[in-house]
């Protein structure tokens, strides 16, 4: 049984992350999504929490999708859940510098090799910060996140 594991603060999660998790669903036995919060980035939107439930909530059409949160290094959660691989999402070329340089250093640290999945076109320019900055001023937001995500920021965003 082979697993994989796609790390990510994913808040919100939105389509991408969704595309890479199904892409990712074919290709293995078992996928873990472990929802981390990112001490560089800014307040979260949603607690680790909520974002997990949130996530399992999108994930329930696919029968080998689990969800975990995580506050060590991926490395670890890694290997306490016996994963083959780490799974990242490429949106663009310049993800890739970033991407590369952690694939290196938790294949050092471990001898888990990265499995880099582009995003396809259609989602390429979406991210996390940007849903939150247009949902902060009003902006609909239906187009690029799933159904329990939008109704959670729809509660979160409501005048």
């Amino acid at each position: 049984m082979t697993t994989a594991i796609f790390p990510g603060s994913f808040d919100p999660l939105h389509n991408g992350h969704v595309e890479i998790v199904e892409r990712a669903h074919r290709l293995f036995d078992r996928v873990v999504v472990a929802v981390l919060r990112n001490p560089q980035k800014s307040d979260p939107l949603f607690a680790s929490e909520l974002r997990e439930r949130l996530i399992r909530e999108c994930f329930t059409h696919l029968g080998h999708v689990e969800v975990v949160t995580m506050q060590t290094l991926v490395v670890e959660v890694a290997r306490s859940i016996g994963a083959d691989v780490i799974i990242r999402g490429l949106r663009a070329v310049s993800d890739f510098e970033n991407e590369l340089q952690m694939a290196q250093m938790n294949q050092q640290l471990s001898g888990i090799e990265t499995l880099f999945i582009p995003t396809g076109s259609t989602y390429s320019f979406i991210s996390s910060r940007l849903i939150r900055e247009v949902a902060t001023f009003g902006g609909d937001v239906s187009l690029f996140v799933p159904e329990p995500i939008l109704r959670e920021m729809k509660e979160r965003f409501r005048d």
